[in-house]
């Protein structure tokens, strides 16, 4: 059980989170851009590609249509996927588990293209390239 305390000390973080981050007041999909809208009560607004957010990444349209806000303003809910979203840390480019977002910046990595590694490919390749894998008999 939580003591009165801890409670009142919660209380004062949350009021505090309150004032410094903007509060959401509406949220939707647009299915043209395949974007989250939310609207802010400061006039601000804030889009993402569905496909960026772990739980939304293969979610179909109607799935992605019905957008709750949370009752604290500072969450987002889609029921039909049984999916939530931590606004502020939505702001600050989370978009998942530190597991899902470790792999998705390692698959983007894998995929870069840069001058040094162009070159070190080159260079493999005038090696004879990789390496072939041997075949070992284990059991």
């Amino acid at each position: 059980m939580v003591s009165r305390e801890e409670f009142e000390r919660a209380n004062r973080r949350a009021k505090e989170i309150l004032k410094a981050t903007p509060i959401a007041v509406a949220a939707r999909f647009d299915r043209r851009t395949r974007r989250v809208v939310i609207a802010f009560n400061s006039g601000a607004e804030f889009r993402f590609p569905a496909h960026s957010a772990e739980a939304l990444e293969t979610a179909t349209p109607s799935q992605l249509q019905e957008v709750e806000i949370t009752p604290s303003g500072l969450g987002i809910y889609f029921p039909r996927l049984d999916a939530d979203f931590y606004i502020p840390a939505l702001l600050e480019g989370v978009f998942g588990s530190k597991k899902w977002m470790a792999a998705r910046l390692g698959a983007a990595g894998g995929h870069a293209k840069s001058l040094a590694k162009s070159a070190a490919a080159k260079a493999n390749g005038r090696l004879g390239g990789r390496p072939r894998k041997l075949l070992t008999a284990q059991g």
